[in-house]
């Protein structure tokens, strides 16, 4: 309980840390976005309607620093995340609810089912050196080091196209309303298909080329040679007792990996088009959207931070030594 609450109370720090970046950093961006939203309503908005607008948004000039920063966290503490700029006069919450699924659908499923491959596959690679599994590590080894958004172009290049099956862009297509029916559902998983392969393909050798290397570092320790010698089954020493110590340094990285769904692959959903939160980040730092960029960064934040509490909650079951040291 203790070593539960010293690191709670770590997260916390960080998370006033992180957000109070998250105020700052927009803001040192150059240039206007008020202006940037009176020239697409072309001269329409008299003086009074620009200065209502710079209150509006939190960035009034009149303001010191120091006052927008509290009225920030006021509006914070009260699930007030702003007006967004590009999609006004939409709140940043409902513009961020429309894009979370995309994302946690394409990226979160991805994420998963590539970690829970890469590291059985890594688990044998490591146990049964020599097998036909070990022969792709220099397969593998290659794809991890290749960005996301490459593969996503080389497969747009190679597999979409006129009459193609896959479609190169989008979420889903034309004319569609999104409704949970077997019309708009068959589509979406369509356009998903390119996006999600990519991602798969580029992390999955990652965890591979990871796990087999731990494996190959545990089998050499002595309690693995003692659990042999007491006659112990195969698959019983390799499950648990090298793959569960082995898996250690992954549940960081799969930590890690989960925190970034939300926008972890910025550039696959620019590539394709798709309508995720990381497509949506691109945009709002294009338009200098300040409540936007604050929103997303807030999920972000918050979710690498959740994710990082939830690895140590798996150290702590896996890892006696945590335990003992808590």
């Amino acid at each position: 309980m203790t070593y539960l609450l010293r690191r709670i109370g770590f997260y916390l720090f960080t998370a006033w840390a992180a957000l109070t970046l998250n105020f700052f950093i927009p803001r040192l961006i150059p240039g206007d976005p008020v202006k940037s939203l009176i020239a697409r309503y072309q001269g329409q908005l008299s003086t009074d309607a620009i200065n209502s607008l710079y209150v509006l948004f939190g960035i009034d000039t009149h303001d010191s620093l120091w006052d927008q920063y509290v009225d920030y966290w006021r509006q914070l503490l009260h699930g007030d995340l702003g007006l967004s700029f590009t999609a006004f006069p939409a709140p940043v919450s409902e513009v961020i609810a429309d894009a979370l699924p995309w994302t946690l659908a394409l990226v979160g499923v991805t994420t998963l089912v590539s970690f829970l491959l890469g590291t059985g596959l890594g688990v044998l690679a490591g146990w049964r050196r020599g097998s036909w599994v070990d022969g792709l590590l220099p397969a593998t080894t290659f794809l991890s080091s290749v960005p996301y958004f490459w593969l996503g172009l080389v497969a747009i290049a190679l597999l979409a196209g006129p009459g193609s099956f896959f479609p190169s862009s989008g979420g889903y297509d034309p004319g569609l309303v999104p409704a949970p029916d077997s019309i708009f559902l068959g589509s979406a998983v369509r356009h998903s298909v390119l996006p999600a392969a990519t991602i798969l393909i580029s992390s999955m050798s990652g965890w591979i080329l990871s796990m087999r290397n731990m494996m190959v570092t545990v089998a050499a320790e002595d309690y693995i040679t003692v659990a042999h010698a007491k006659g112990l089954p195969e698959r019983r020493v390799a499950l648990s007792y090298a793959a569960r110590n082995a898996l250690l340094p992954n549940i960081a990285g799969f930590a890690l990996s989960l925190g970034f769904i939300v926008g972890g692959t910025l550039l696959v959903e620019i590539v394709f088009s798709y309508p995720g939160l990381g497509f949506l980040l691109f945009r709002a730092v294009s338009a200098k959207d300040y409540p936007l960029m604050q929103g997303i960064f807030l999920v972000i934040t918050l979710s690498v931070l959740v994710a990082n509490l939830v690895a140590d909650l798996a150290y702590l079951a896996l890892d006696p030594r945590t335990r003992k040291e808590g």
